[in-house]
């Protein structure tokens, strides 16, 4: 049998070593070094009939920490809202999962769409047409908001896009939307935090 005591690496795999064992410095350094996130309070419930008047903006922090509990978010009264009828709540969240009332399985008529990386204050009139619709399967997802935020695999943390949407509610009505955070208070995950102005009076402009 050979002995292989005595036997040194090679130079090529020592270099090999050597990157790996600095990946792994790297991957542990940026972990410890993790940015503290934005976080945000969870806004208390408190529904309110907004009527035909254009709202906001405003930030509103939802509580979706739990993964098996669908939180409702209803723009007309600017509030979660707890059991709601079926055409009663216009936005529903789950962790980082956000959908809107209207598909093949819901009863309202909501839908979103993606209008890019641009200012949030820039967006004073949403389009008529081109919303997407809630994919109603085991995990439900829409098309758009599913990609409101990117994940970072060495700090482990999720941060919004710089993206707006364009939303339209349950009964037809129409919002402009951005995300703005996810975390509460101690870095816990689930916060999920946005910002609308919503415009009850049944036109596409949302901005004064």
């Amino acid at each position: 049998m050979r002995d292989i005591r005595g036997m040194r690496p090679s130079p090529l795999a020592a270099v090999v070593l050597l990157i790996l064992a600095m990946g792994t410095v790297y991957v542990v350094a940026r972990s410890l070094d993790r940015p503290a996130p934005p976080m945000y309070q969870v806004t208390a419930p408190h529904p309110v009939e907004a009527g035909d008047t254009l709202v906001g903006p405003l930030v509103y922090t939802v509580d979706a920490s739990d993964p098996d509990r669908w939180i409702f978010f209803d723009f007309s009264r600017g509030s979660v809202v707890e059991a709601p009828d079926p055409t009663g709540w216009d936005l529903a969240f789950s962790r980082f999962a956000v959908i809107v009332n209207g598909g093949t399985a819901f009863r309202g008529r909501g839908g979103a769409q993606d209008l890019g990386d641009v200012a949030f204050d820039s967006v004073s009139v949403v389009p008529e047409a081109g919303y997407l619709t809630t994919e109603a399967r085991r995990d439900s997802v829409h098309p758009a908001l599913e990609d409101w935020y990117d994940y970072s695999f060495t700090s482990h943390l999720l941060t919004p896009r710089s993206t707006v949407f364009a939303v339209r509610t349950a009964d037809g009505r129409h919002a402009r939307l951005r995300f703005l955070g996810y975390y509460c208070p101690g870095a816990q995950p689930g916060c999920v935090t946005f910002e609308y102005a919503y415009q009850g009076g049944g036109g596409r402009d949302v901005a004064r």
